[in-house]
């Protein structure tokens, strides 16, 4: 095993002659001796000791203490101080307050060896601690989600880059900081403010995820989705000392779930609800109906007349663009409790909930008559149309949304033969 270099700093001859024999009897190495502040610090620039030894009342230019501070805290040398007795201890009490730090003189080579080996160790202990930070620090660092961590009293002790970035706060403003005060939560679900989920979770000791709609309030007030969980952190006896929380910005996984939710129940083109949501709105509606004997109902099934020769002579682009103009002035005739939808191709449907009679029905099917004569102006054009309405409403007692539509359907047709821009009812 290689004897460990320990650099000498002690400016009476005779003393320090007296300890590189004793160094060198305990195993050490003594790489140089030198008596001023300025030199003890260029031989460890140039030998790289393990361990400094140096009287804390060193004359010269720079005393002990300063050159103790620059060998530490610039080269990472543990340094152990000489002192001629116990009064200095008093007298440098900020220095020598933590034990293996000093040896008071003059000394025997047991204690002189016992101090040199727990302060290498001491050193060894915190160089080995500050590499695992380090290590751990970084992994933090590069995960590609926001990380906070708390102590055990929920207020902040870390945050990496993502979590700064994501809530507009340096970690240097939240440390210390109540974890709620920089991670504020809301569950917009039921519009209310999430409380300090660190302490929840080191009280309750579990993970726990964060709610399905959870909303964070930036540090400038803006509003950012996140998703994931809180967890509490653990030492080796399962003691319990803060908590780790881990989220990311899901606002694009939300907006494509809104996005494909929209593709499902909604049409492309006029943005009308689809047949899809139509079928379910209409499911609903007749369940409703089954609850109350006094409720009723219409659909008015819409079939644009002489759609096709507007698209065959002006082409799919201005015909699209009419189907998407027709789309407004229908949701115009309606009321808000209504629902319209674009069913396919030039076919539209409407809902007409809560009515008192069939001649509500009637009534919105002229207002869209009338609406759609008015002409509708693309690219120069003045185009108009009219629809073919079948109406059916609940009065037959209908179990299934395809009976009541398959009739709003006959009814539409029949209307398309008695010379179309008009309305039939099922009968």
């Amino acid at each position: 095993m290689f004897a460990r270099k320990i650099l000498v700093v002690e400016d009476e001859k005779i003393l320090a002659s007296n300890i590189r024999k004793s160094l060198q009897k305990l195993g050490y190495s003594v790489s140089e001796i030198t008596k001023s502040g300025k030199e003890a610090i260029k031989k460890v620039a140039e030998t790289h000791p393990h361990l400094v030894l140096i009287d804390i009342c060193l004359a010269g230019e720079i005393d002990g203490l300063h050159v103790a501070d620059i060998i530490q805290n610039h080269f990472h040398v543990p340094v152990v101080y000489l002192t001629e007795c116990s009064e200095y201890k008093t007298l440098y009490k900020n220095q020598l307050s933590e034990p293996f730090t000093y040896i008071v003189k003059p000394f025997i080579e047991r204690d002189l060896h016992f101090v040199i080996e727990m302060a290498l160790y001491k050193h060894q202990s915190k160089k080995i601690l500050y590499e695992e930070k380090q290590r751990l620090t970084a992994i933090i660092n590069s995960m590609g989600c926001a990380v906070i961590v708390t102590y055990g009293n929920g207020c902040i002790q870390m945050m990496n880059p993502i979590a700064e970035l994501i809530t507009g706060w340096k970690e240097s403003e939240a440390f210390g900081k109540d974890l709620v005060e920089v991670v504020n939560l809301v569950n917009k679900d039921v519009g209310e403010t999430i409380e300090n989920l660190a302490t929840y979770v080191i009280e309750a000791g579990e993970v726990f995820n964060l709610p399905e709609n959870c909303t964070l309030i930036t540090k400038d007030g803006k509003e950012i989705a996140i998703g994931d969980n809180i967890a509490p952190i653990r030492d080796q006896n399962g003691n319990i000392t803060g908590a780790v929380i881990v989220f990311q910005d899901i606002t694009k996984r939300k907006q494509t779930e809104a996005q494909l939710i929209r593709n499902a129940f909604y049409d492309g083109l006029t943005e009308l609800p689809n047949r899809v949501l139509f079928l379910d709105r209409l499911r609903q509606t007749i369940e409703r109906s089954k609850r109350r004997s006094d409720y009723y109902f219409a659909v008015l099934f819409l079939d644009l007349d002489g759609f096709k020769e507007i698209n065959d002579r002006f082409g799919h682009g201005i015909g699209d663009d009419f189907l998407v103009a027709i789309a407004r002035r229908l949701e115009s005739c309606l009321r808000g409790g209504d629902s319209v939808a674009r069913f396919g191709g030039d076919e539209f449907t409407v809902l007409l909930e809560d009515i008192k009679d069939v001649t509500d029905a009637t009534n919105v099917a002229e207002r869209i008559q009338d609406s759609l004569r008015l002409p509708v102006n693309l690219n120069g054009y003045e185009l108009s149309t009219t629809a073919s309405i079948g109406i059916t409403w609940n009065i037959s007692n209908y179990e299934e949304p395809a009976t009541l539509l398959r009739d709003a359907d006959i009814a539409m047709y029949r209307a398309k033969r008695q010379g179309k821009a008009t309305y039939a009812i099922f009968s």
